[in-house]
């Protein structure tokens, strides 16, 4: 009886009632060493029948295996796949991969919608798509192992993201680009930045709609009936 190596896995190797018997657990050589002596224990108990059995593991330790095989081999690691396990090992991480199941995915993606990020604001569609994506990477790792027979998360429908976004410049970010401007530029960019003004309607701003005086500026009728394109 033991365990060995082969083709990036470990194998257990045993006698029962005289045959003998060799499975296949999985990369973990610490997993290999549990599913062995399980068999062991059932084989000196009497309760060993020979048929195959799935291995069960719990998610937190095949997160220990996706980590070590494939996580960690990407440059992105800590930004990416390191983040979203710490959001998704407290959720699933005490659950056997063959008790999540798509309604279990699902509810997860229900909570993470509900929860704020540390600027009070509510926790993105992105980025629960990619807590998702990387538990979907996670079961097909799971499948090629031979832990699990199907890939609960294939059958979760990802929320459509929108891209968009306001952003506005900070105050080194803004120096720095009207360092970068020369005389005749640096006004313009002034203006679009105290303003909020497009392109196209400081493009075409008249003298005449400028008041000094007063600090205003009246935009053209014929900008706000047909505006531009931004910039």
């Amino acid at each position: 009886m033991g365990v060995f190596p082969k083709h990036g896995n470990f194998w257990i190797d045993y006698y029962a009632e005289g045959v003998r018997h060799r499975e296949k657990v999985g990369p973990s050589k610490s997993l290999a060493v549990k599913a062995l002596k399980k068999r062991e224990i059932e084989i000196a108990e009497g309760k060993f029948l020979d048929v195959k059995r799935d291995v069960r593991i719990l998610f937190k330790d095949f997160a220990e295996i996706y980590i070590e095989t494939y996580a960690k081999k990407k440059r992105s690691w800590a930004s990416t796949d390191k983040l979203y396990l710490k959001k998704l090992l407290p959720f699933f991480g005490s659950k056997y991969l063959q008790e999540i199941t798509p309604f279990l995915v699902r509810q997860y993606q229900g909570k993470r919608r509900k929860e704020k990020t540390f600027k009070k604001t509510l926790v993105s569609v992105a980025y629960v798509n990619r807590e998702l994506a990387c538990l979907k990477c996670m079961f097909g790792l799971a499948m090629e192992g031979d832990y699990v027979a199907q890939n609960p998360v294939k059958k979760v429908k990802f929320e459509k993201e929108n891209n968009s976004r306001t952003r506005f410049l900070e105050k080194e970010e803004l120096k720095k680009l009207l360092e970068c401007c020369d005389s005749r530029l640096r006004p313009i960019v002034l203006l679009a930045v105290n303003t909020g003004m497009r392109k196209a309607e400081i493009q075409n701003l008249k003298w005449r709609e400028v008041d000094f005086h007063r600090g205003f500026i009246t935009l053209s009728s014929r900008l706000l009936k047909n505006p531009h394109p931004g910039w």
